[in-house]
């Protein structure tokens, strides 16, 4: 068995520096460039981060990381696991990632706790799974030819299968990564990673045997590479000792969302990720030093804590930061430079601070200094305000606002066109002024009110026309949040975004939304809702300063959310949502810390919209991320309506939204996919949710905010949609 090398990555960005596979892939969807314009641009992409990350003097390269949309449809794709109904598209890949017009994409939900989202297999008793290896193999080819050894990175067997709710055809499956394994031995790899990210939560014995089961069976395989079985966001707990008794001779440990392990692992190699791979903050090396001195194996390989796909490619562009801040900071290149570092300290007579590459200029060190002072804030004190019960609220909404059964609404978002986001680049750069740009914005608020009241929406939204994103737009108007210029960060496909840095405590210095949202209920007398994110989104989706505890940084933002709720009220906005999407992706993977975080981030919800008066509807939006697991919290939420994902994953959730006490919106139109909802679609849709809710408490809405979608598409869906309302309500009112 080959040595593994001293440094590694469990993985790098793949949208491009440039965000390039965006435009290549959003090129070949509309058809202005070919699948193979498009498989250049990729193999481009793939040259470049192997070249990049051999120049910073990384020892392990690893391959087949790189994903045209996502890796867990990726290993769908290897493993056969194709529904029928996608073979005959005239591209299965993407049919299955956004669907086509008269079929559906597959379900898409959140990564464990990350704002990445996957395509959750589709596995049933029809499923034959077949090995394709032709994109694992194909990228050792194209790495060897370069000149570059790299590591095959497929999702592990265990955490497919979890993932697709199928883990009964483990034996079948560990038939295909037996021949994945021998092709890649016979290919001469030396090592493949398989990740299992599920190990790292709570296991069942019957889970914790089948990971026994499959990596005895594949570490006895009579042909194969070193095995190196890679675990992320967190510690993998009950599922150490076992994976530590087969014959796997690599593991990889988070050591920055988990402990060091107090188990002796000597004859094991163990992949130490201390560089962390979810954040943007430099590592400090006396905490890393000391974590890769505490593991006892027989070696210890420098890595980060999960792959790099969650920060952004490099603070080279970012020069617009505070030097301060800008100093305590690590995208991906400098993460990687930092392992290496690392790496090169701990070989015998080697010195951390020996760099010498100038990375960072001036002569700082790699690291920049080691623990950063900080001052921990006590919490503000709860509102003591409580808003009346929801019977009380909903019969003085009902007597103001007199909307019709079955309303219908959007998200909040409409389709952010190119001239739009050209004009907001133009402000930028100087050649658009300020007054001109806002003249801009108020044309298209008054040209998406006037398309809502003839499509016949009963509850309008402003459009969110001068939003670059849900969260950096509000980070711009709070103090404690920098931004950058060049942070894109994957969410799904070709869809990204630049999380905010929050680093100084927050405060709202002015009104955010008012203008807007006011200018667009001048406009009609139809109900306009004031559109806000919520605190723990807006947290979740920044990079969040390490040295307060994350309830109370998440209070902060409530308090600054609780001042812009009133101030809209005051404007005379009577419904106003207050978007959670986040609330399920930052529940913790152990459920012993599940009800601690649900008690503080309703809290911090209730707290960020207890200020509104009665009449007042509070709306609340989540989606894609199995919200059906927290129910429970989110009734507690105390919000009017919710609205929720829907369509896109079947109408599953409706099953158990029967005792929801609320208003509930379940989405009736899938935005992320590009095809248009029939009428007939939509209601069935409505019918099931008038199965499960009294007619009183049905929202009509689409999945989410209709940002990412043409205006062609936009208009004929939401046509659709109220055609179907219309068609149900006469029964109803009876």
């Amino acid at each position: 068995m080959s040595s593994f090398p001293t440094s590694t990555v469990l993985g790098y960005p793949r949208i491009g520096p440039r965000r390039e596979l965006k435009r290549a892939l959003e090129s070949y969807w509309s058809g202005r460039s070919t699948r193979a314009d498009l498989d250049r641009a990729g193999a481009g992409l793939r040259e470049r981060t192997w070249r990049r990350l051999a120049e910073l003097g990384l020892g392990g390269l690893p391959s087949n990381t790189f994903s045209l949309y996502d890796q867990v449809l990726d290993t769908a794709v290897l493993l056969g696991a194709v529904p029928e109904r996608y073979r005959d598209a005239a591209d299965p890949y993407f049919a299955m990632a956004r669907g086509t017009e008269g079929l559906a994409p597959l379900r898409m939900t959140k990564w464990f706790d990350t704002n990445y989202h996957y395509l959750v297999p589709e596995i049933g008793p029809e499923t034959v799974f077949e090995l394709d290896a032709s994109k694992p193999l194909g990228e050792v080819r194209e790495a060897r030819a370069l000149g570059f050894e790299t590591r095959p990175v497929v999702v592990g067997p265990v955490t497919f299968l979890l993932l697709g709710s199928a883990l009964e055809r483990l034996e079948e499956v560990l038939g295909c990564y037996e021949e994945l394994l021998a092709a890649l031995a016979a290919e001469g790899v030396a090592w493949v990673q398989l990740d299992e990210p599920a190990l790292v939560g709570d296991r069942t014995p019957e889970e914790l045997a089948a990971v026994r089961a499959a990596y005895e069976r594949l570490g006895s395989a009579a042909s194969r590479p070193g095995l190196f079985v890679a675990s992320y966001f967190g510690d993998l707990g009950e599922s150490l000792p076992v994976l530590a008794g087969t014959p796997v001779e690599a593991i990889g440990l988070d050591l920055v969302r988990g402990g060091v392990p107090a188990a002796d692992l000597t004859g094991k190699i163990v992949v130490a990720g201390v560089v962390s791979g979810r954040d943007v903050w430099r590592t400090s090396p006396g905490r890393a030093l000391a974590a890769l001195g505490s593991v006892r194996a027989s070696q210890v390989v420098v890595s980060t804590s999960c792959s790099l796909l969650h920060v952004p490619y490099s603070l080279t562009d970012e020069t617009g930061l505070e030097p301060e801040l800008r100093g305590r900071l690590a995208f991906a290149e400098e993460k990687v430079a930092e392992v290496v570092a690392l790496a090169a300290a701990c070989a015998p007579g080697g010195a951390l601070f020996e760099t010498g590459d100038g990375l960072f200029g001036g002569g700082d060190t790699l690291f920049g200094g080691d623990d950063v002072p900080s001052v921990a804030l006590p919490s503000a004190p709860m509102p003591s305000e409580e808003r009346s019960p929801y019977a009380v609220r909903a019969a003085a909404q009902a007597g103001h606002l007199r909307l019709p059964p079955l309303p219908t609404t959007t998200i909040g978002s409409f389709p952010q066109t190119g001239e739009l986001r050209a004009a907001r680049a133009a402000v930028a750069a100087g050649t658009l002024s300020q007054a001109d740009y806002e003249r801009r914005v108020e044309a298209e608020i008054e040209r998406v009110i006037r398309v809502q009241e003839r499509l016949g929406l009963d509850v309008l939204v402003h459009g969110e026309p001068e939003r670059n994103d849900m969260v950096q737009y509000f980070a711009e108007h709070l103090d404690g949040f920098a931004v950058t210029r060049n942070g894109w960060v994957q969410s799904y496909g070709s869809r990204c975004t630049r999380p905010p840095i929050l680093h100084g405590d927050v405060g709202r210095p002015a009104p955010i939304t008012v203008r807007w949202a006011a200018y667009a209920q001048s406009l009609t007398s139809r109900p306009v809702k004031g559109m806000l994110t919520g605190p723990v989104t807006i947290v979740a989706w920044s990079f969040v300063r390490d040295d307060l505890p994350l309830r109370d940084v998440v209070f902060q933002v409530a308090d600054a959310i609780r001042q812009e709720v009133r101030d809209l009220e005051a404007a005379g906005l009577s419904i106003i949502q207050v978007d959670e999407p986040a609330l399920r992706e930052l529940l913790p993977l152990r459920r012993s810390a599940q009800a601690e975080y649900l008690e503080w981030a309703v809290a911090a919800y209730r707290r960020a919209t207890s200020g509104a008066s009665d009449r007042t509807q509070i709306h609340t939006h989540l989606c894609y991320s199995d919200a059906d697991q927290i129910l429970a919290a989110i009734d507690g939420l105390d919000a009017d309506v919710t609205t929720i994902e829907s369509a896109r994953s079947g109408a599953r959730i409706l099953g158990a939204v029967s005792a929801f006490g609320r208003g509930l919106g379940p989405g009736v139109y899938d935005i992320h996919s590009p095809r248009v909802p029939s009428t007939e679609e939509v209601e069935s849709l409505l019918r099931r949710a008038l199965e499960e809710l009294p007619v009183e408490r049905v929202w009509v809405n689409p999945d989410c905010g209709l940002k990412t979608r043409t205006y062609e598409e936009v208009e004929a869906s939401l046509a659709n949609v109220v055609t179907a309302a219309r068609r149900l309500r006469p029964a109803l009112r009876h």
